[in-house]
């Protein structure tokens, strides 16, 4: 059952008209309220935590990993059931969260390709803009697969809103390219309500923690937090590429891997908001949900689950020991009195860049000003535009496991994940126990050049062309390997090639005259080489 979507305001109106066992309004004080939510997760999870009143209505967001919250993971163009890899590009992942998505009440127009299929990998350069984030698909052995690094700048269809329904919003972090993409892409960002709550998946084996400061409408009372967790590729005997396998009778459905494993699964823990301390743990997992996404029903704990695999099933989320205390979540309400902001951070400095990394430093600041030890961070980078604060909260999230220290202390901070040869803006700032978060310190860099032969692709082809998946650049890509690399003379014009391809393809790929160019020069080549016999070398002798 779907729970229609309640504003605090008309929440503090159905509690307070309820019988004699609800909660009371807040106390008129100057105490804040605060959810602290903690607990330790294992590698490579989605993780979204929200809370309900004790009837079970919806009530707020509180914490939300990017790739659903920025990166519109589960509203994306493409069947649900493509293949994935690292940062793959499309197919909406609607098994993310089940219960949370079918739970908070919203929806927003679920987005197609432009062309109006769903089953096909490559599209055309005319409706496919510049990507940032996610990476072209990749074949497995391919030397970008398991670097996790995009083998070149790729180029995506955003997608085009259709008239079926997603409960699930739609990416917040592109930007819109005219004639290229749908105008409806230049509204995404407006219409996901999650940027405040949005933060990096977090570093497997930290341990995390989140607070929530109640709005002061919000009464008193007895509340439920829940943690919904999932997975990529968490297979075991009864989820796995078998029982989930690829999609058959689709072009490149030899890209990616079948990635269909254990469904997500959820923590509950009640805990009562008041004046006075309350602990609330989960020590084990409350369901599961559907591995197809098509409902929010939580199903009861089975054998099908995974519950002794430490990073699997019921155990992506590990044991945390606290002196006596053991527990997978853990949530603490607790009021404090701290109405007095943190200063910002200071002396913010570029420390080293790579190409794909940048190591900032600042020095920390207190609690309330310059007096005390902060209660923790938020960093967040941007691309292209310079930083400010209007922009901050639209800005990526960066995975920060850093425990502040007292004032004064210089702390360095890595960012991974960037592109090279690019201008970023990094925004650091403080919060307090209430969350009061302090004024931005922003810290400007550029990443170094591609070190060479670090990327893997056909650049003049796949500009001329449109699509790395074209059928013509597979073949252009096949004669480089299995002809050019087989010899010096070869793998010298393969290496000059890369030298000077991406500068040439940038050009080609902005202009339709040059692409077309590009297609009549490249074109005799492919005819040859539709004619040649193609015989895999030899295994090299030791």
């Amino acid at each position: 059952m779907r729970h229609p979507r309640l504003t605090l305001a008309a929440l503090a109106l159905a509690i307070a008209a309820a019988p004699a066992a609800a909660p009371s309004p807040a106390a008129a004080d100057d105490l804040c309220r605060v959810v602290d939510i903690d607990f330790t997760p294992t590698d490579e999870l989605q993780i979204v935590v929200w809370l309900e009143d004790a009837a079970g209505n919806y009530v707020e967001t509180l914490y939300l990993t990017e790739a659903t919250g920025r990166r519109g993971l589960g509203n994306r163009p493409g069947r649900m059931d493509f293949n994935s890899s690292w940062a793959w590009p499309y197919g909406r992942r609607i098994q993310t969260f089940p219960v949370w998505a079918h739970r908070h009440g919203m929806s927003w127009p679920m987005l197609v390709f432009q062309s109006g299929t769903d089953n096909d990998l490559s599209h055309s350069f005319s409706q496919s803009s510049v990507e940032g984030y996610y990476c072209r698909p990749l074949q497995e052995g391919e030397p970008a697969w398991d670097a996790e690094t995009c083998a070149s700048t790729a180029y995506t269809d955003k997608g085009v809103p259709s008239a079926s329904d997603s409960l699930y919003p739609p990416r917040a972090d592109v930007a819109y390219t005219e004639g290229v993409d749908d105008p409806a892409v230049a509204g995404y960002d407006e219409m996901n309500p999650f940027d405040a709550v949005t933060q990096a998946t977090p570093v497997g084996g930290a341990h995390l923690l989140l607070n929530w400061p109640l709005p002061a409408d919000l009464p008193l009372g007895d509340y439920v937090v829940w943690v919904e967790v999932s997975k990529e590729s968490d297979f075991n005997a009864e989820y796995n590429p078998t029982s989930y396998p690829a999609p058959t009778g689709i072009l490149y459905s030899q890209y990616g891997l079948p990635y269909r494993g254990q469904p997500s699964v959820v923590y509950r823990v009640p805990v009562t908001v008041g004046n006075d301390l309350t602990i609330g743990t989960a020590t084990t997992f409350d369901g599961y949900g559907d591995p197809d996404g098509l409902d929010g029903d939580v199903r009861v704990p089975d054998g099908t689950i995974d519950t002794d695999v430490p990073g699997s099933g019921a155990q992506r989320l590990l044991t945390t020991v606290d002196g006596e205390l053991a527990y997978l979540v853990r949530v603490q309400a607790r009021a404090e009195r701290d109405d007095a902001a943190p200063a910002a951070p200071a002396d913010g400095q570029v420390v080293d860049v790579t190409a794909t990394t940048a190591t900032v430093s600042f020095v920390e600041p207190g609690d309330d000003g310059l007096d005390g030890r902060v209660e923790g961070y938020e960093v967040r980078y941007r691309a292209g535009t310079a930083m400010v604060e209007d922009n901050f909260l639209a800005s990526n999230p960066v995975a920060v496991s850093m425990v502040p220290d007292d004032a004064g202390t210089t702390r360095e901070l890595t960012i991974p994940g960037l592109l090279p040869q690019t201008d970023y803006w990094v925004g650091i700032r403080a919060y307090d126990d209430c969350k009061n978060y302090g004024p931005l310190e922003i810290i400007e860099l550029t990443t170094g050049a591609r070190e060479t032969g670090e990327v893997d692709a056909c650049f003049v082809a796949t500009a001329a062309y449109g699509s790395i998946l074209a059928n013509d650049v597979a073949m252009l890509r096949h004669v480089r390997d299995s002809v050019l690399r087989t010899n010096v003379v070869g793998e010298l014009a393969v290496e000059a090639y890369y030298t000077f391809g991406p500068a040439l393809a940038g050009l080609i790929g902005e202009s339709e005259e040059l692409r077309g160019l590009a297609r009549d020069l490249l074109g005799p080549l492919v005819d040859q080489v539709r004619d040649l016999s193609y015989v895999e070398p030899p295994p090299a002798t030791p």
